[in-house]
């Protein structure tokens, strides 16, 4: 499933507070802000009315000669209730977890409008290629030969994030766009409009074209980075093998079976080396498609 798309200028403890809220942020967009956490649910002046009552019935009862005990037993009651009411407040007022995140994701979805993409935004089509995007931006970056160095890992978690942001911000666009197309065309075209809305249709293919290329060459580079991974990982497997190879060798001579496995073993080496090679030839093709990406 896709992600909320950041743009990579938005702090990453937002960025992070978008991404694991989409649904929520889509809510936001859809029903009445959330409460604000000073507002609160009981209005104020209610408790000042009632202690205020408290005070005067009291009072009253002692200027009409009720006995002290009476009257220091309502006092009390009336307190107690009074206290009641302000704990029953405090509760209604005091926001609970999933408040605190709507609220926190609500002001920081105002400060950072139009600096976040979520789901709605896009059309199939669009979601479609946003999908192959992130998925070769994923694996690119969980990749061992980035994390060991063997690209340009720096340069990878800078440039990567910009572009899925681009790419995203692209496609809503075309999306808008061809929704908007759409509405245009829904009453039946006259001759004269299919010819006037020719150049627009021509513009918009060459637009969704373009963006094609981009989400393809980010792909090209996720594949020979794959390619440099299976590299990798048969060459461990190979270097394992050789480690043993002595034992093998002393099997081989102890059995007096030398003529039919020596070629055989020998083998290990040279495959090795030709994984050396490809391993080498992967990552600079990797290179190459960055450098290209990046241009």
């Amino acid at each position: 499933m896709q992600r909320v798309v950041v743009d990579p200028e938005v702090p990453r403890d937002v960025a992070d507070l978008f991404r694991r809220n989409g649904p929520l942020l889509y809510r936001l967009r859809t029903r009445r802000p959330p409460r604000d956490a000073n507002e609160p649910r009981v209005p104020g002046i209610l408790m000042g009315i009632f202690g205020g009552t408290a005070a005067l019935a009291a009072g009253g009862l002692v200027v009409a000669g009720a006995p002290l005990p009476a009257s220091a037993a309502l006092l009390t009651l009336m307190i107690s209730m009074y206290l009641f009411i302000l704990g029953v407040i405090y509760l209604a007022r005091k926001p609970s977890p999933a408040d605190s995140v709507e609220r926190l994701l609500y002001a920081h979805s105002r400060h950072w409008q139009g600096r976040f993409l979520i789901l709605e935004d896009f059309d199939y089509d669009a979601r479609h290629l946003l999908g192959r995007v992130q998925r070769a931006i994923d694996h690119i970056l969980r990749s061992r030969v980035n994390a060991m160095g063997m690209l340009d890992s720096v340069r990878n978690s800078v440039m990567l994030p910009a572009e899925e942001w681009e790419i995203a911000r692209l496609l809503t666009k075309l999306s808008a766009l061809r929704a908007k197309h759409r509405n245009l065309a829904r009453g039946g075209r006259s001759p004269e409009v299919v010819a006037a809305m020719a150049p627009l249709e021509r513009a918009l293919a060459a637009s969704e074209a373009a963006v094609l290329a981009r989400v393809e060459a980010l792909e090209r580079y996720a594949g020979h980075v794959a390619d440099a991974e299976r590299a990798l990982r048969s060459q461990g497997q190979i270097e394992v093998l050789r480690a043993h190879l002595p034992e093998y060798e002393q099997l081989v001579a102890e059995t007096g079976a030398a003529r039919f496995s020596g070629p055989e073993i020998g083998h290990l080496s040279e495959d090795a080396d030709l994984l050396r090679r490809a391993l080498r030839e992967s990552v600079r093709s990797a290179h190459e498609a960055f450098r290209h990406l990046d241009g």
